[in-house]
């Protein structure tokens, strides 16, 4: 795994950039991976998404299917693409501070 500094934090990721370590993640470090994400800024309905991502996989130890996250947030699956330009599952998922989702390539 690899380190690398992001807000002033040194947080292993793995070869993908995915946190390993959910559990370090807070709103600053969200704001740092964002452009990473090609997402300049986090808006109202970013952080909607990315709280629905959390909650649940703080709730589950699972990211929400795509279909779960469309209906807990009210936003369409191009809504979702439009927000975060790599999709739910690298991007969101990335910004909320999960690991990897199983899936996800």
């Amino acid at each position: 795994m690899a380190m690398i500094e992001l807000a002033g934090k040194q947080v292993e990721v793995d070869e993908d950039g995915f946190i390993q370590d959910p559990e370090i993640w807070d709103k600053e470090l969200a704001e740092a991976l964002a452009p990473l994400e090609e997402v300049p800024t986090l808006t109202e309905d970013h952080w909607k998404v990315v709280n629905m991502i959390r909650e649940y996989y703080l709730r589950t130890g699972v990211a929400p299917m795509i279909r779960k996250l469309c209906k807990d947030t009210g936003f369409t699956l191009k809504q979702i693409y439009e927000l975060f330009p790599t999709g739910p599952a690298k991007g969101a998922c990335k910004i909320a501070g999960l690991p990897k989702p199983t899936g996800c390539v």
